[in-house]
């Protein structure tokens, strides 16, 4: 989905605000929330289903007096299904959405989670939503000789890389280091989503992030500054989270999505927000 510039940063402005909304919100005017995560039972009897997102220009985002996004109009499909209602909170923290998942403040994380063998120890992990891989987000090069440009991988070694806190890119950083036998520095950012990072990026704050190629797609159609031109991870499958005492939701959530997928409802969406480039079978 292509962004102007100024709609871009219009996304970027809300984010922030709604981000320190959702910080900062009186807790006198919150809903006391269970505290453990519950289970799909539970759920149909309390009629609504409280997820997890990341606020930015795929998964949600507001437009006008509208909210969408990719993985909220998935989740809002699924509850609709279901006869219950979605309450979707953008949480610019991945680990916030993995803290508030176990304590059962949400029920489900509707983002793209890389499957690595650390995530599964610690959450239920859906059939794939999608297929993408992350990228590095840096400026363009200003000369032959730009000491700052990445030209490859081995290029990395001594780096420092920011990503958002407790994302699943960083084993993979790791493990990148390890393949290029050098070290690769990660910088974990609490209080910004990717986009953020992104644009301190293009505005040369910082020098490097890394993020899932669609977000970093969608910035650099706007932000021509930028180049993501360097792959940090294989193409993956990306999935959905749900607590480890909640199987019965991943069931119904899988079985949900096999049959979604196959319909024509889910292939609009999935163009609206990935256009054709992307098949969106696995």
């Amino acid at each position: 989905m292509k962004l102007t510039k100024g709609k871009y940063l219009k996304y970027l402005l809300i984010g922030i605000i709604c981000f320190l909304v959702f910080a900062f919100w009186p807790q006198r005017n919150k809903k006391k929330v269970e505290e453990h995560p519950r289970d799909y039972a539970e759920i149909i009897a309390d009629g609504i289903l409280r997820a997890a997102t990341e606020y930015n220009s795929i998964s949600f985002f507001v437009d006008g007096d509208t909210v969408t996004g990719f993985h909220y109009e998935l989740i809002e499909a699924f509850a609709r299904d279901k006869g219950i209602q979605a309450q979707v909170s953008p949480i610019m923290s991945f680990d916030q959405r993995l803290k508030g998942l176990e304590t059962g403040k949400y029920d489900v994380i509707a983002y793209g989670i890389l499957a690595t063998s650390e995530l599964k120890d610690s959450l239920l992990l859906t059939s794939p939503i999608l297929l993408s891989k992350q990228v590095l987000v840096q400026r363009k090069a200003t000369s032959d000789d730009d000491s700052l440009f990445i030209k490859n991988q081995l290029d990395l070694a001594g780096k420092v890389l920011h990503v958002v806190k407790g994302s699943p890119s960083i084993l993979r950083i790791h493990n990148l280091g390890d393949e290029i036998g050098d070290t690769i520095y990660v910088n974990e950012i609490e209080k910004y989503g990717s986009e953020q990072l992104i644009a301190m990026v293009a505005h040369g704050d910082i020098d490097y992030a890394v993020c899932d190629e669609s977000i970093a797609q969608a910035a650099a159609d706007s932000l021509p500054q930028l180049d993501i031109s360097t792959d940090i991870s294989f193409t993956q499958f990306y999935s959905w989270g749900v607590s480890k005492q909640s199987p019965v939701l991943l069931d119904s959530l899988n079985a949900w999505l096999t049959s979604f997928r196959e319909g024509q409802e889910y292939k609009e969406i999935y163009r609206k927000y990935y256009g054709t480039s992307h098949t969106g079978k696995f």
